[in-house]
């Protein structure tokens, strides 16, 4: 679909998964075509990418091109097996680049990590067995490979036709970068900015110290761009670009104020804050929760909680190599 002259939107599958497709947009350009994010790695994504390329009279051939806005299979995990097949160049942000290896090639010390931090935030020892591996199916959806072109958030991208400014924004991502076109007021927005949903923003071994502060910043960056399509890598296209991000900041203070409600009397961990906390999976209970589901879950918890902590509103206590939360100025 044609989305905007010389933009078309390819829906790739991502099979047994909510959010259904992932967004590709392809930009016509003077030598070739460029190609934002690509899909995970699973032979209907790759046949349903070829078929709509061929519906526009195109093959991989004409990709000259691909900007990944972040190495989450979903967006990088067909990258590889499109650079085998075409003469495409690959960029992404040097963040980015930097965690490919120890998340798709040598993971099992990150792993090892995860599970010795979910331990401290309170997971049980079976339960942080359980969850930390919990991601591990997505390594299948990933082919490997390295970028041609690192970023800084400074670059401009040409095709002749669309001069991209390339925006870091992380949170979601350490290295998560936008796409802006100023005289087309176009956004690529990857999954920083979507028009339903609020992408998930966790606290990990590779997040830095404060995603959900690094988030809500760039957020608050792109609020005011003039821009008059945002176009996103999951959902819908959309306008209303300085709303939407007044309501996803809404959306984590009315989460701050649910976390702080459970640790009115005493301080509790991560692990425990997160199962008092309401999600949005209907009839599902805390245990019922899937790992994966489970493990974001708390790994959300603990980015907000940082995120509090840096502001004031938390403090730490230590107990027995166990890290507690309780509101700050209380006893």
């Amino acid at each position: 679909m044609e989305v905007f002259p010389g933009v078309h939107q390819l829906k790739v599958p991502i099979p047994d998964n909510p959010l259904e497709y992932l967004n590709c947009y392809l930009l016509q350009g003077d030598r070739g075509w460029l190609m934002i994010d690509t899909g995970w790695s699973t032979e209907s994504s790759f046949v349903s990418l070829q078929a709509q390329l061929s519906e526009l009279g195109l093959s991989f051939l004409d990709i000259s091109q691909i900007v990944i806005t972040h190495v989450h299979a979903d967006h990088y995990g067909l990258a590889g097996r499109i650079r085998q097949i075409s003469p495409a160049k690959l960029a992404l942000h040097h963040w980015e680049k930097a965690l490919i290896e120890s998340r798709y090639v040598h993971f099992a010390e990150l792993q090892a990590g995860m599970g010795e931090l979910l331990q401290v935030h309170g997971a049980p020892p079976a339960v942080a067995k359980e969850l930390k591996v919990a991601s591990e199916p997505v390594l299948g959806y990933v082919i490997v490979t390295w970028p041609d072109q690192v970023l800084y958030g400074v670059e401009t991208i040409s095709t002749g036709q669309f001069n991209l400014q390339v925006l870091w924004t992380p949170g979601h991502s350490p290295g998560h970068i936008c796409l802006y076109e100023p005289e087309k007021k176009l956004l690529f927005s990857g999954d920083h900015i979507l028009p339903v949903i609020t992408s998930s923003v966790v606290y990990h071994l590779q997040s830095g110290t404060n995603p959900l502060g690094d988030f809500i910043n760039s957020l608050k960056q792109l609020q005011h761009l003039p821009v008059n399509l945002v176009l996103p890598a999951h959902e819908h296209i959309f306008t209303n670009l300085s709303q939407r991000v007044d309501q996803m900041v809404q959306h984590h203070e009315e989460r701050k104020k649910a976390i702080l409600g459970t640790i009115t009397a005493a301080p509790r961990t991560a692990y425990d804050i997160s199962g008092l906390i309401p999600w949005n999976l209907p009839d599902t209970t805390w245990e019922q929760m899937p790992p994966l589901h489970r493990r974001l879950a708390m790994m959300e918890t603990l980015a907000h909680l940082q995120y509090m902590w840096f502001d004031g509103q938390v403090e730490i206590v230590n107990r027995d190599h166990i890290i507690l939360y309780k509101r700050a100025g209380k006893d």
